[in-house]
């Protein structure tokens, strides 16, 4: 007996010869050319058995393509070697990426107002299909107050599902701030609780109680840290951001402005990452693209800082189908699509 597979030819005599490579626990069968399929079924019951387990016990480490049952998903799941990924037949690949959504940052107080609050942000992978377009929103600071209301919220940044919160607004003397991706600081004068933050993407804005003769406000919370509360003679500082390296550079984004004053002492410092600073007679806004808060101020508040939307594809998967006007450089083996204005990209 050798290791041939023999298939009888019902429409002529013989039979196909199908040869069996053994090479260590796996047999290769070897199709003769002129044999376009092969077709292995159980006569009696009329089925085709193949492998079967849960998602623990996928094969690892594979090289070329494979099909089987998962157990645990009750479907059909090939295994792709070009995207390294398992997935359902019928449902295209998925590609694992990273991502950065930052929120802008909120419009600070007027009247000895507080700073504005940063944009939310988030960063984390994901998994992205291909074939699907994905939609970005980058998000517009908010306006600085110039009346008897806080400072605007600023708009919300989003990738897909994956929403970052604008930043909360300033409050302005007596008028609350308001909550946000990181909350506003408070105005002067302002006996209420701080603004809060978003759990998971920023903090809350300072306090301040104080009125003559300096009247500070404090400073909006930013992603790294809350808004310092105001001193009787200096405002509060904004609360500091986070650094990211998804374009390849460490860049911080998404600091609280800085509360502002209306004599004697310093206005509050914004928090790094685009926080503005306080001023006592000008409207400072945060840095665009950085979602960071705009400053309080003892007239109109400063705007807050836009937000941004960046994303790292594998290059080998980028299929840098996009609208909009992203920039897209390279850092190590991945392309780094920054959108500083709304678009899509297509996986």
């Amino acid at each position: 007996m050798d290791n041939n597979l023999r298939l009888r030819n019902p429409s002529a005599r013989g039979y196909s010869v199908i040869t069996a490579n053994d090479a260590a626990s796996t047999v290769t069968f070897t199709l003769p050319a002129v044999t376009s399929e092969i077709t292995i079924s159980d006569s009696a019951n009329g089925q085709t058995l193949i492998a079967s387990g849960n998602t623990a016990q996928r094969p690892t480490g594979l090289t070329t393509e494979a099909i089987r049952f998962n157990t645990d998903l009750g479907a059909l799941e090939y295994y792709s070697s070009y995207y390294n990924s398992w997935n359902n037949v019928g449902n295209n690949p998925t590609i694992n990426i990273s991502y950065l959504v930052v929120a802008a940052g909120g419009g600070g107080g007027w009247n000895t107002g507080g700073g504005g609050g940063a944009g939310g942000l988030l960063a984390n992978s994901t998994t992205i299909t291909v074939g699907t377009a994905y939609t970005i929103t980058v998000g517009g600071g908010g306006a600085g107050a110039s009346s008897g209301v806080a400072g605007s919220r600023g708009a919300d940044s989003v990738f897909s599902s994956i929403t970052s919160t604008g930043g909360g607004g300033g409050g302005s003397g007596s008028v609350a701030p308001t909550s946000g991706g990181s909350g506003g600081g408070s105005g002067n004068n302002y006996a209420g609780s701080a603004a809060n933050g978003t759990s998971g993407q920023g903090n809350a804005g300072g306090k301040s109680n104080f009125g003559a003769p300096n009247y500070p406000g404090s400073g909006g919370g930013g992603a790294g840290a809350v808004g310092s509360n105001a001193l009787q003679a200096v405002g509060g500082n904004g609360g500091n951001g986070l650094a990211s390296s998804i374009t390849g550079s460490s860049i911080t984004y998404a600091g609280g402005g800085g509360g502002g004053i209306n004599q004697g002492g310093p206005a509050g410092t914004g928090g790094t990452g685009g926080g503005a600073n306080g001023s006592i007679s000008s409207s400072p806004a945060g840095t665009v693209n950085l979602g960071g808060g705009g400053g309080g101020s003892s007239i109109t508040g400063g705007a807050g800082g836009s937000g941004v939307v960046i994303l790292s594809v594998p290059t080998t998967f980028c299929s840098n189908t996009y609208t909009g006007s992203p920039t897209v450089t390279v850092s190590g083996a991945n392309t780094i699509l920054k959108f500083t204005s709304s678009g899509t990209y297509t996986a």
